[in-house]
This record gives C-alpha cells, structure tokens and sequence, in this order.
C-alpha cells in the first residue's frame, strides 16, 4: 500500500507501517501490542493531553500483569474457538 511499482519506497515506510500494526487493537487479545508490552498506548498528537498522576511501580507492575493475564485468557480462547 505504501510502496511504488518499483519497491523502491518501502524501507521509508516500514516505520509507519510497524506503529500502525502495534497500535491496532488485536482481535484476539482484544488489545494493542503497545498496550499488552507497555500497559498504555503512544500519544499519537491529536488527543488532548490528560494531567494524571504518575503510576508507582509496584502499581504500574500489577497493571502490567493484569493485562497480559487477561490477554493471555483472550488468546486461549480464540485458540479454542479456532479449534472448534
């Protein structure tokens, strides 16, 4: 989609395309690989920006594993309904 008839384009575009595809909500997990790896999505430009308070570290852990625990019950079972 990004690139000329030639190819000669997609290395400047390769960029663009990994952000778009890690910002995209999975339809398995039922979440963005930012999100599942970084517990938050990037702040693309166009959002206002929210004052909020500064996650500690053990909180900021505890999210972090209560997403991939959620993501990984997700992934189990899109793989059941695939089997099915």
């Amino acid at each position: 989609m990004f690139v000329d008839y030639h190819q000669e384009q997609w290395p400047d575009w390769l960029g663009t395309a990994e952000f778009a595809y890690n910002n995209k909500v999975n339809s398995s997990t039922k979440v963005s690989l930012f999100m599942a790896n970084n517990g938050r999505n990037p702040r693309i430009g166009f959002e206002m920006r929210k004052k909020r308070k500064v996650m500690r570290a053990e909180e900021f852990a505890a999210k972090m594993k209560e997403i991939q625990k959620e993501t990984q019950t997700a992934l189990r079972k899109a793989q059941e309904e695939m089997k099915k």
